[in-house]
C-alpha cells in the first residue's frame, strides 16, 4: 500500500471517529446555547437596552474565556492526558492515583472518597441533564405560539419517558445516526450566529478578557449569580475526558478545535449581536435568532440535539456504575452489554429507573429551564475540581511533570473551579440542595459500601481455614473423590472456600479435580487474554485459577473456563460444577446502625451466579452466615 493510501485511511478513519465523538462527546455541552446565555444574563438584572449590551459584552466574554481556560486548557490539553491506558474519567484516574496511594490506608481512603465524590456528582448531573436540556428544547415551542405553554411540561415527559423506554436497546442501533445529527446541529449553530455576527461585528470586542473582569468589578451585587450561570455554558466539559476511551485522544481534541469551540462560540456571539440589535429577543435568544421560516426545522432538530444529549449523559451513568461495580464502590448490579463491537457500551436498569423516576420529578417540580438552572452547576463544577485535584497529583507526582512549571497551572485551574463552585453553592437553596443530597446520599452509600466490605473480608479471615491446612487434611485423611470437575468461585486465593467444607461436610465427597478460581477486577481498563489467567498446580489434584479482568470490562465466567480449556485441561462442559457461597450477613449487637446500609445493599445485590454469568443448571449455592 503506498504512503498515499495509508494517509488516506488513516484520514478516513480519523474522521470516523471525529463523527462518532460529535454524537456522544459533544452533546451535552452542545446544547447549552439552549439556555447558558438567557439564564447568565438574566442573571444580571439587565432591564433596559443599554444594560442587556453591556451585560452582553461582559458575559460572552465570561463564557468565551470559560470555554477557553476549563474545557480547552484544562481538559483538552492537560487532563486528557492523564489516561489509563486509553480511557477516561474520574474512576480511571482514581484507579491510576490509587496505585502510588496505596501504601497508606489513609492516602487510600482519601483517593477513594475523592473518587466516589466525583462519580456520585456525575450521578446528580446525570438527573439535571436531561431534564433541562428536554425541557429548554420543548420551550422553543412558545416562540411558536404562547398558547402552546401549558403543554410543555407533559410534552417534556413524553419526550423523556420515551428516551429512557429505549435505553434498554442500547445505542449500537442508533449511533450511527447520532453523529451527522449533531454535525448538522453545530453547523447551524455557527450559520446561525455567524449570521448575526456579521450584521454587528461590534459584538467581537467580547473577546477582550477584560470585558467580562471589568463587567464583574462594575456589578459586584450580582457578580455571583452571573458566575453561577455563566458555568452553564461549560457543563459537559467533563464528558470530554469520561468518554476518551471510545474514540481516543486525538479524535475529540480534533472535534473540539476544528467544530464544537467554533460552532459555540459562533453561536453565543451570534445571540449576543442580536440582543444588542433587538433586547425583547432576550424571552428566548437561541429561537430568535432563526428566521420564522427556519424556526420549525430548528425546533425538530434542537429536539433531536438534546434527546442525543440526553442519552449520552445516561449511558455514562451506565458506564460509571459499571466501573462502581468492578471496582467495589458498589454492590453487583445486573449490567446488560448492549452492542457486540462496543465494549462500553451498558444498559443498567436499576440505574434507569432510578434516573427516570428523578428527571421527571425535576421537570415536574421546577416546570421550566430557567428555574432548574439554579439547580446546575453544583455537581458540574464540584466533580471538575475533584477531576483537577487528581489529575495534579497524577501529572506531577506519579508521571513526574515539572513541579515549578505545572503547579502554577493546576493551582489557576483549581481556583477557577473553586471559584464556579462557590459561586454555585450560593444557589443551594433555589435548587441547588437536590443534586447535592443525590450526591451525599450516593457518596454514604458508596463509603457505607467500602468499609462493609472491608470488614466481611476481614471477618473472612478470621473464620476461614488456610488451604495449605485444608489440603494436609487431605494427606492425612481418606476423601472419597467422584467424578468431574468442580470450580469453587473464592474472594481469596490462600483459603478454602466454605462452599468446599460445607460440601465435603455434608455430602462427604470431593471431585476428582477441584479448580479454585478467583475473580480479579484490575485497575486496568482492559486486560489480554494472554495475561488473563494464572494456573497454580496444588496437591491432590487440586489447581488455583487466578482471572483478572479490566474495571471496563464484563466478568464472564464461561469466558475463563474456555481458555483454561485451550490453554491447559481437556474436559468436556457437561461434567463441570460450579459452587458458589452464598453468604448471609448479619451485624452484631454493638453496630447494628452502622452496618444497617451495607446489610442491606448485600442481601439485594446480584448473586455471583448471575454476575458471573454461571450457567443455572451447572450451580450449586451453598449458603452461610457471617457476623460483622
Amino acid at each position: 500500500m503506498s504512503s498515499h493510501e495509508s494517509s488516506s485511511h488513516t484520514g478516513s478513519k480519523m474522521s470516523a471517529l471525529m463523527l462518532g465523538a460529535l454524537g456522544v462527546v459533544f452533546g451535552d455541552i452542545g446544547t447549552s446555547p439552549l439556555y447558558a446565555l438567557k439564564v447568565s444574563i438574566e442573571a444580571s438584572g439587565a432591564k433596559d437596552s443599554s444594560e442587556i449590551a453591556q451585560a452582553v459584552y461582559g458575559v460572552l466574554s465570561l463564557i468565551a474565556w470559560s470555554l477557553m481556560f476549563v474545557v480547552t486548557v484544562k481538559y483538552v490539553l492537560i487532563i486528557m492526558r492523564a489516561d489509563n491506558r486509553g480511557e477516561g474519567g474520574v474512576f480511571a484516574l482514581t484507579a491510576l492515583v490509587s496505585q502510588s496511594a496505596s501504601k497508606s490506608r489513609v492516602g487510600r481512603w482519601t483517593v477513594m472518597v475523592a473518587g466516589a465524590l466525583g462519580a456520585s456528582l456525575f450521578f446528580g448531573d446525570s438527573m439535571i441533564t436531561p431534564a433541562i436540556s428536554v425541557l429548554s428544547a420543548v420551550e422553543g415551542l412558545n416562540v411558536l405560539s404562547t398558547d402552546l405553554q401549558p403543554f410543555v411540561v407533559y410534552i417534556a415527559i413524553a419526550l423523556i419517558t420515551g428516551l429512557f423506554a429505549i435505553e434498554r436497546f442500547g445505542t449500537a442501533k442508533i449511533g450511527k445516526v447520532f453523529g451527522p445529527v449533531m454535525l448538522v446541529w453545530f453547523c447551524v449553530l455557527g450559520v446561525l450566529g455567524l449570521m448575526k455576527v456579521l450584521e454587528n461585528p461590534a459584538v467581537l470586542l467580547a473577546l477582550n478578557p477584560f470585558a467580562g473582569i471589568h463587567f464583574l468589578l462594575n456589578n459586584p451585587g450580582v457578580s455571583i449569580a452571573i458566575l453561577g450561570s455563566v458555568v452553564l455554558a461549560v457543563t459537559g466539559g467533563e464528558a470530554l475526558y469520561a468518554d476518551m476511551g471510545h474514540f481516543g485522544l486525538k479524535p475529540i481534541q480534533r472535534a473540539w478545535l476544528i467544530v464544537v469551540f467554533p460552532a459555540l462560540l459562533l453561536n453565543y456571539f451570534g445571540q449576543g449581536a442580536l440582543l444588542i440589535g433587538d433586547p425583547a429577543a432576550l424571552d428566548n435568544p437561541f429561537y430568535r435568532l432563526a428566521p420564522s421560516w427556519a424556526l420549525v426545522p430548528l425546533l425538530l432538530l434542537a429536539f433531536m440535539a438534546t434527546i442525543i444529549a440526553s442519552q449520552a449523559v445516561i449511558s455514562g451513568a451506565f458506564s460509571i456504575a459499571n466501573q462502581a461495580v468492578q471496582l467495589g464502590y458498589i454492590p453487583r448490579l445486573r449490567i446488560k452489554h448492549t452492542s457486540a463491537d462496543e465494549i462500553g457500551q451498558v444498559y443498567v436498569s436499576k440505574i434507569n429507573i432510578f434516573l427516570y423516576l428523578g428527571v421527571v420529578a425535576l421537570v415536574l417540580g421546577f416546570r421550566n429551564s430557567e428555574s432548574l438552572a439554579s439547580a446546575y452547576g453544583i455537581s458540574v463544577t464540584g466533580a471538575m475540581a475533584i477531576d483537577t485535584l487528581l489529575a495534579a497529583y497524577f501529572m506531577m507526582f506519579v508521571k513526574g511533570w515539572n513541579k515549578l512549571v505545572f503547579f502554577p497551572v493546576f493551582i489557576a485551574l483549581f481556583l477557577v473551579d473553586s471559584l464556579f463552585l462557590g459561586m454555585n453553592m450560593f444557589k443551594f437553596f433555589e435548587g441547588g440542595w437536590l443534586p447535592v443530597a443525590v450526591a451525599t446520599l450516593c457518596l454514604l452509600l458508596m463509603i457505607s459500601w467500602v468499609n462493609g466490605r472491608e470488614r466481611l473480608l476481614k471477618a473472612r479471615w478470621t473464620t476461614a481455614m488456610k488451604l495449605s491446612d485444608f489440603l494436609d487434611g487431605l494427606t492425612r485423611t481418606a476423601v472419597h473423590r467422584v467424578e468431574g470437575t468442580a470450580i469453587f468461585m473464592v474472594p481469596h486465593e490462600n483459603i478454602a472456600p466454605l462452599a468446599l467444607l460445607h460440601n465435603l461436610k455434608h455430602n462427604k465427597v470431593i471431585h476428582e479435580r477441584v479448580i479454585l478460581m478467583n475473580m480479579e477486577i484490575v485497575n486496568i481498563p482492559y486486560v489480554k487474554d494472554n495475561d488473563r489467567l494464572d494456573i497454580r498446580p496444588l496437591p491432590h489434584n487440586f489447581y488455583s485459577v487466578h482471572v483478572r479482568y479490566g474495571f471496563m470490562e464484563e466478568p464472564h465466567v464461561m469466558r475463563a473456563v474456555a481458555l483454561l480449556r485451550a490453554r491447559q485441561f481437556h474436559f468436556s462442559l457437561m461434567e463441570i460444577s460450579f459452587f458458589v457461597g452464598k453468604e448471609k450477613v448479619v451485624a452484631k449487637h454493638s453496630s447494628p446502625m452502622l452496618l444497617a446500609p451495607f446489610i442491606f445493599m448485600h442481601r439485594a445485590m446480584q448473586g455471583a451466579t448471575e454476575y458471573f454469568k454461571i450457567p443455572f443448571d451447572h450451580a450449586v449455592e451453598i449458603g452461610g452466615h457471617i457476623e460483622l
